[in-house]
């Protein structure tokens, strides 16, 4: 998709990168074929306008020639390295086949998952599936499909889980998540390296591995800080490498040499304007440093970082409310669309695609048709003056976007398009509401 030549409505609308009012500036590309993030503005206005028109709103709008840039991104910095897709972050058939074909494995967070990346064309030596409490029907389902793929790598979080896989005849290989007690992202909710629901305790891990070494093919250790890493959150993912890496070593001199250390994803994208892209080419540098020497070869598993700006949401103006304290812009997206906001109080760029050159910003609340307060995208934003009918586009919206939605007050999902060499390809349809009540006897 080629980027917006300036012409557009939407590229010389005076929009706010932040709720504070802040001027809009897109940051120069370092380099203009790939650029290290890409901005809302960067998305040609005229051709989201003629999507929304051909398969009506909310559309998420994934470019599958930009997931493959980033995928290619993080191998040039991790080029000695695994890099693993976190499938969870957008399970979409037309990513998974675009992710495996740059080249990258998948990490599968639940049954359903490792599903997706077997219909999608992966091998089972390129699934690691990562549990957290796994039901018996996901464990079933695992060890069904380990049988036909013996090559497939199973996490265990707990050394309940071991037995529980021990029980179903399971003794291929595996891997064991580790709690480090460090963890990062960007909200308290997706911070995992330090809360006890994920992995087995730190101390614990070493005499786990030695007392289950012989029943199963005991091949890494794998741990995860959060997701939506950046900043000055980078340096406690860099202590979780470096106790990773003592880890290591420490089971390495129990049992025996490891095939890998995965020290997880969460990776960052900058959501605001003024926020920087990651330094990959850094972070990789500091994450071998962190980890130290160990036989096996390191693994991460971005997820965010490889499709978060390659989706863009649209949704459409149906009510312009004056209200005493804000201007309410009603939109037919709302948190079962897009949770992120509601959940995490997340920040996503909002465009008026629709506004012409010269339309006045104004400081605006832009809503969904949810019947809950917490279905806003934004509040006090500086928006190109919206009109019933006008097209709205939603930033940075190919992460955790169509995964989190919902059928919440009995909404139907959205449709789902996929970009690819300058076609466009409806890749999910829209439900109706005859689909909600398709499963109900």
């Amino acid at each position: 998709m080629t980027p917006a030549d300036g012409g557009s409505g939407a590229d010389a609308s005076a929009e706010a990168e932040s709720d504070a009012g802040t001027e809009a500036e897109s940051e120069p590309n370092t380099d203009a074929e790939n650029p290290q993030i890409r901005r809302l503005s960067e998305w040609d206005a005229d051709r989201l306008a003629r999507l929304a028109d051909e398969y009506g709103t909310p559309l998420y709008v994934i470019d599958t020639d930009r997931v493959q840039e980033n995928c290619a991104r993080l191998q040039e910095a991790f080029s000695a390295e695994e890099v693993r897709y976190a499938v969870k972050a957008h399970t979409g058939r037309a990513v998974l086949e675009t992710v495996r074909e740059a080249g990258l494995a998948a990490e599968c967070a639940s049954a359903g998952e490792v599903e997706r990346a077997l219909n999608a064309g992966y091998e089972g030596s390129e699934i690691q599936y990562t549990a957290v409490n796994p039901p018996a029907r996901d464990l079933d389902h695992v060890v069904d499909r380990w049988r036909d793929h013996p090559e497939l790598t199973v996490t265990v979080g707990a050394a309940d889980t071991a037995d529980r896989l021990r029980e179903r005849g399971f003794d291929g290989r595996l891997c064991i998540r580790a709690n480090p007690g460090v963890g990062a992202g960007h909200h308290e909710k997706v911070r995992t390296g330090a809360n006890a629901k994920f992995g087995v305790p730190y101390d614990d891990v070493p005499e786990l591995a030695e007392s289950i070494a012989d029943d199963f093919d005991l091949v890494g250790l794998h741990a995860h800080a959060g997701s939506g890493i950046s900043g000055d959150d980078l340096s406690n993912h860099r202590e979780l490498v470096r106790r990773m890496g003592e880890l290591t070593r420490n089971v390495e001199s129990r049992v025996g040499s490891l095939e890998f250390v995965d020290v997880g994803g969460g990776f960052g994208v900058p959501y605001r304007a003024d926020e920087p892209p990651l330094d990959l080419d850094s972070v990789a540098d500091a994450t071998r440093e962190a980890l130290g020497d160990v036989s096996g070869t390191l693994a991460v598993e971005p997820g965010r970082y490889v499709v978060a700006d390659a989706g863009v949401l649209l949704t459409r103006v149906n009510t312009v409310k004056e209200a005493p304290d804000a201007t309410v812009v009603g939109v037919d997206a709302g948190m079962t669309t897009l949770l992120r906001p509601a959940m995490y109080d997340a920040y996503h760029e909002i465009r008026n695609v629709s506004a012409a050159d010269d339309v006045e910003a104004i400081s605006a609340t832009v809503a969904g048709p949810i019947c809950e307060s917490a279905d806003v995208m934004c509040e006090n934003r500086l928006l190109a003056y919206p009109r019933r009918g006008n097209l709205l586009a939603v930033g940075n919206a190919g992460a955790y976007g169509y995964e989190m939605a919902s059928t919440y007050n009995s909404r139907p999902r959205p449709a789902e398009v996929a970009l690819s060499g300058g076609a466009a390809r409806l890749v999910r349809r829209r439900e109706t509401l005859t689909d909600l009540t398709e499963l109900e006897a």
